[in-house]
């Protein structure tokens, strides 16, 4: 099976923040290589819109030592390199003032009938003011979509004054949220698994799933960023976003059909149906950590730069989910910096069988499990229990059945990043990959309640030690339930 690659039309795509990290990083090599595999056209047009005063030439400089930085040499032949550089133009512009915006009117002018979009990879507090310049220059037409970048807001009442902000110039079916974690590809065969196959979702629910897992865990401190990191904590930088995202995507009943509101409402009820954690049950279903110092480098409060911070660069939730499907089954979250290892799964642990034919001997049964791997190697894995083989016996063991997907599209596939996907999707118009409005709000309305018992001294971060699986608490929280951590490796 060879992966296929579906074109999309040309395009006009602007990025706010176009020389920056994210645009050097994952967008500029992202949309290369979606030139170089086919998909986005030669016709295309890609301009960087930032306050450097830089030309033509000088942006398209920038974009190639970032294809020099970011791409293999064998991922990028000169003659691609050289035709991609030539569909890419550049825009000062003051994003809270006047200045440019003429100009990036002249640029467009006559492109009405193409897809147009406008990436914002600025700082939250300018989205407003891009998207009313964008109103007022009269650059948004009915193809036009606008991708805002998290954070989405500090709590509920900043994400409804960002929704407004955004709805004041654009549609609600233009409004592009990303979060990276859902362009990936296991995360898109977690639908395929479920859905497209008659032997999981019957399956699927507390009478036969014990529990699931999801882990996001990170070998990196906060480093730098320690200033900007201890203002938001683990759990507004990553449960708010990716882990509830995960979370509904595993959780949600099948959709009526596979587009973006009928995926959406689904996970707009999962989020509906998740059980508060305010009082003192923030301090039995949740557990805070920060790293200490080691040989990696200094601790989470050094590298923030409080010796009183009590702001959390780990942390564990227990979830319940509410309704009939997984009355009784919970959800373990995790998310944590200077683990052992970096890696992201879900792993879905399925009840023990209720009896043994095979006697003492053969050891015990244990449930299967089904991992669906993020990163850093993304697969899908079924364990299962089978005769360890050779005589002497019947002794059960556990063993891997390898369904990962990347092994059948051939020798040499390079498994394409997140953001390729959604920025093809964008293009395409296809929502189904991004978050809703009122996704976002039912999020945060969950999470408040949680900061707020945070700020109030619950769950008081534990320190851990670096380079491991992150504070003891932790392991106590499944402990108490009879159940553990799956390792991280």
């Amino acid at each position: 099976m060879a992966a296929i690659v579906v074109p999309v039309e040309e395009f006009d795509l602007v990025v706010f923040g176009g020389t920056g990290d994210l645009s050097r990083r994952k967008l500029l090599p992202g949309l290369f290589h979606r030139f170089a595999a086919g998909q986005a056209p030669a016709g295309a047009l890609i301009i960087g819109a930032a306050r450097a005063a830089l030309d033509r030439a000088g942006f398209r400089r920038f974009a190639r030592e970032a294809l020099e930085e970011f791409i293999a040499p064998e991922h990028r032949p000169e003659e691609k390199v050289a035709a991609f550089l030539e569909m890419l133009d550049y825009q000062q512009i003051d994003a809270e003032g006047e200045g440019g915006w003429p100009a990036l009117g002249r640029k467009l002018k006559g492109r009405e009938g193409r897809p147009r979009a406008f990436y914002l990879s600025v700082a939250p507090q300018i989205f407003g003011s891009i998207c009313s310049r964008l109103g007022k220059a009269r650059l948004v037409t009915p193809l036009t979509r606008v991708v805002v970048e998290k954070p989405l807001g500090r709590d509920l009442a900043s994400a409804r004054a960002l929704n407004d902000q955004l709805a004041a110039t654009f549609d609600e079916h233009q409004i592009y949220r990303i979060d990276h974690y859902l362009g990936k590809e296991t995360v898109q065969n977690l639908m395929a698994l479920r859905f497209a196959n008659a032997l999981f979702e019957p399956l699927w629910n507390a009478h036969h799933i014990d529990h699931v897992q999801i882990t996001a865990a990170e070998t990196v401190g906060v480093g730098a960023r320690g200033g900007y990191y201890d203002k938001n904590g683990a759990i507004r930088d990553m449960v708010q976003n990716h882990l509830l995202q995960l979370l509904c995507l595993t959780a949600m009943e099948p959709p009526s059909h596979f587009d973006p509101d009928a995926v959406r409402d689904e996970k707009l009820k999962v989020l509906k149906a998740l059980r508060p954690i305010d009082g003192a049950a923030v301090d039995t279903e949740i557990v805070r950590g920060q790293y200490s110092a080691g040989p990696e480098g200094p601790s989470y409060r050094e590298e923030a730069g409080d010796p009183e911070s009590a702001t959390e660069c780990f942390i564990a939730i227990k979830i319940g989910v509410d309704n009939w499907r997984w009355a009784g089954t919970p959800f373990y979250i995790r998310s944590g910096k200077r683990l052992k290892a970096r890696h992201t799964e879900i792993a879905i642990r399925f009840r023990d069988a209720p009896h043994s034919i095979f006697g003492d001997a053969a050891g015990a049964l244990r449930g299967n499990v089904l991992v669906i791997t993020l990163q850093p190697n993304e697969g899908i894995e079924l364990r299962l229990n089978i005769k360890e083989p050779g005589p002497g016996g019947m002794r059960i063991v556990s063993a891997p059945l390898d369904m990962s997907f990347g092994a059948t599209v051939g020798a040499g596939f390079r498994m394409p990043d997140a953001y390729e996907r959604l920025l093809m999707d964008v293009i395409r118009g296809d929502q189904t990959l991004f978050m809703r409005g009122d996704e976002v709000e039912a999020a945060w309305a969950w999470i408040d309640p949680v900061i707020a018992a945070f700020e109030k001294g619950r769950a008081a971060p534990c320190p851990y030690q670096p380079g491991g699986e992150g504070p003891m608490e932790s392991h106590i929280l499944l402990h108490r339930d009879g159940r553990r951590w799956r390792e991280i490796a």
